[in-house]
């Protein structure tokens, strides 16, 4: 997918975040936060003192009131401009999805073609016209119309407007790799495809969907922290409120001082309860999304986000994930008599025309260990031999029809009848280590040269470079891994071991990894994989963090909570890192905004009561200049504070992979102790530059 290339403050977000920050001081939208809905109310509050104190009835100077309402309702629109921003972010996503969505006309077949043979009876047809059911043909450059389901053919498709990748992909009929997605293009051959959604249904609307419903659903750990923030505001408003009639019998007692005002009170509130994180906890999840969104991943609410930094289990395929995917030659082992560089000649021989993976490996393997590099192959008179699924086996005829080389690779057993037949013994030595490679976990090719058995060519899976430090850090943080592979016992504990996962499923079924998540899950654990086939939807379904690959079918993605664009097996630990990230970015804001209230205690709570209770001068660490200076730069900072945090909320903490205890440690030291040293620096200067200014 085209990715959209914004800055924490690009201009072209700028300005539509400052015009929804004042659309959404609408009482209804306010009402969605309630810390800062008692800022809200105090605004106005404050508002209307000012109006009252313009008539001469004012409980303070109008100036001051003023002052306050206005850096009271900066809070507010910071906070607005906060959520705005992450929301911005989002849409500005959802646009450029919604540019790659184009009006094609497709080639409608009649209802009973099914193949290509049947051009004649094809309509042109736009594509907002075609419903689930329907049969289109799609050729070499061609726009594939909508979602479907390939029911013949086989081509080149280019995926890149999804996906951002920019080698095509192989799609055919039958299998894992049928689906094609609307909007992508057919770059060679032909596809019959059978169309999978309705209007309004395909993926790329499902993508714009998710990507702009991420503009408000809360979390659970975030309903949590909302309840939480919502108990201490009321703790403190109860505060606030009992505080009038106090400060009223005391000074009516005293006969001496002049009672708080209601100004001055809001103030105090607005500084106590936990703003800064009210503020920002909107802004915090929707980044969350918009993180997962820039890594190519679609998430279908915050919810899954938030899942992915809770898991404490990882089910990862092995092919493709933890290893390369295809197998790659390691080891040459020679039979009795035959050294190991006239065994990687003959095998290099039979492997020149083999264009796979492994074919491929083992021309390398050749060049890397004896140099053996350069052939004139049209002197030689070569025929290559394909392999076929009859015969097990490929390789190379060398020399004229009379009289020609045969050099043959394959399975074991294919060699041996092959050996057979020519009537020449197998030799025991070989037998042996085929057996020895096939307990390493690896797969052992025979090579044989006119009649003779050169030795056997060892194929392993190549376990992915950093994959096991990778897995060390995850185990640092609590989550096990466990390797889910098809493959048998012996050859699942050895990639295991190699890996370094905690532990592995072999011979996996369907049905086992279903059990496995549901086991998992019975313990309270949180479970993530991955998949990409309809034999994998009912594990994805159950699974906490399901992540479908965008290459696998539909059944797949719609059993899924995410879906990969990129379609890489290893983007599972990269959702849990972004997962883990929103999560540390929320604890470590919430440490900052409880901490940095008890300076504001030191600042507004002496100036606020100095007239009733003189004694509480003695609270005034700071040496603020007056209680009023005290109070508006209690407030300012209060303000501001959410301003600067902005970027941190978007862009998120940096991630460690640490566990709970040292992260909590790291909050505490950081976010918590920066949290009380900051205000005090911060409403200190502020005090200085309003003194100077003489502004109080």
């Amino acid at each position: 997918m085209s990715r959209t290339n914004l800055t924490l403050f690009d201009s072209a977000l700028m300005g539509p975040a400052i015009v929804a920050s004042f659309k959404k001081l609408a009482p209804q939208t306010q009402l969605r936060n309630p810390v800062m809905f008692v800022v809200y109310v105090g605004s106005i509050l404050t508002t209307l003192l000012y109006f009252q104190a313009l008539v001469g009835k004012g409980e303070a100077s109008a100036g001051f009131i003023l002052a306050i309402s206005v850096w009271l309702w900066f809070t507010v629109l910071f906070a607005n401009f906060a959520e705005a921003l992450a929301e911005g972010r989002s849409k500005a996503q959802a646009e450029s999805l919604r540019a790659l969505k184009q009006t094609v006309s497709a080639k409608k077949l009649e209802a009973n073609s099914k193949s290509r043979g049947a051009l004649s009876n094809w309509s042109a047809t736009p594509a907002s016209n075609l419903r689930k059911g329907d049969v289109v043909l799609v050729e070499a450059g061609d726009v594939i119309p909508v979602d479907g389901e390939v029911i013949e053919g086989v081509a080149s498709v280019d995926e890149s407007a999804i996906t951002g990748e920019s080698a095509p992909v192989i799609r055919e009929s039958g299998g894992d790799f049928s689906a094609v997605t609307g909007g992508t293009r057919i770059l060679s051959d032909w596809l019959v495809v059978r169309v999978s959604v309705n209007p309004g249904e395909a993926f790329l609307d499902r993508m714009i969907s998710m990507v702009e419903s991420a503009k408000r659903q809360k979390t659970p750990n975030e309903i949590a922290l909302t309840i939480l923030l919502v108990a201490l505001t009321i703790v403190f408003l109860l505060v606030t409120v009992t505080l009038l009639p106090f400060s009223l019998f005391s000074v009516a007692a005293a006969k001496f001082g002049t009672p708080i005002t209601i100004t001055v009170l809001v103030a105090l509130l607005v500084c106590l309860i936990p703003t800064t994180i009210g503020a920002l906890l909107s802004a915090i999840g929707v980044a969350g999304m918009s993180r997962m969104m820039q890594a190519n991943v679609i998430a279908t609410s915050g919810r899954a986000v938030e899942a992915a930094g809770d898991v404490d289990v990882l089910l990862l395929d092995k092919t493709g994930t933890i290893t390369l995917g295809n197998r790659q030659a390691s080891a040459f082992i020679p039979a009795p008599g035959i050294t190991e560089q006239q065994l990687a000649d003959v095998a290099q021989l039979a492997s020149l025309a083999d264009e796979t993976p492994e074919g491929r490996s083992i021309v390398v393997l050749a060049k890397q260990r004896f140099n053996i590099r350069e052939r004139e192959m049209n002197s030689l008179h070569a025929t290559f031999v394909p392999f076929t699924a009859q015969t097990r086996m490929s390789g190379i005829d060398i020399g004229d029809a009379g009289k020609f080389r045969a050099i043959r690779k394959g399975s074991s057993e294919a060699l041996k009848n092959y050996m057979t037949e020519l009537g020449q013994p197998f030799p025991a030595e070989v037998a042996h280590s085929v057996d020895d490679v096939a307990r390493r976990g690896s797969t052992p090719l025979v090579v044989v040269d006119e009649g003779v058995v050169m030795g056997v060519v060892e194929l392993k899976d190549i376990v992915k470079g950093g994959i096991k430090e990778r897995f060390a850090e995850l185990r640092r943080m609590g989550i096990k891994t466990v390797m889910i592979t098809g493959d048998n016992r012996l050859t699942a504990a050895s990639i295991a071991a190699e890996a370094g996962v905690d532990d592995f499923l072999a011979e996996a079924t369907p049905e086992d990894k279903l059990k496995l998540i549901r086991s998992y899950q019975s313990e309270g654990r949180l479970v993530a994989m991955t998949g990409d086939g309809t034999n994998d939807a009912p594990a994805l379904a159950q699974a906490d963090v399901a992540v479908a690959m965008n290459s696998g079918t539909q059944a797949a993605k719609e059993a899924g909570n995410m879906v990969d664009l990129d379609s890489n097996p290893t983007k599972l630990l990269e959702i849990v890192e972004i997962g883990k990230q929103m999560l540390m970015t929320r604890g470590a804001l919430s440490t900052f905004s409880i901490a940095n209230d008890i300076a504001k205690y030191f600042a507004i709570i002496p100036a606020a009561f100095i007239t009733t209770y003189p004694q509480l001068a003695a609270l005034n660490v700071m040496r603020l200049a007056s209680p009023s200076s005290a109070i508006m730069s209690a407030v300012i900072f209060n303000a501001l504070i959410i301003v600067v945090l902005i970027p941190l909320a978007l862009k998120g903490v940096r991630y460690r992979a640490v566990g709970a205890a040292s992260l909590l440690r790291r909050n505490l030291l950081i976010y918590g102790l920066g949290g009380i040293v900051l205000p005090f620096i911060g409403i200190k200067l502020i005090d200085m530059i309003l003194s100077v200014m003489h502004l109080v």
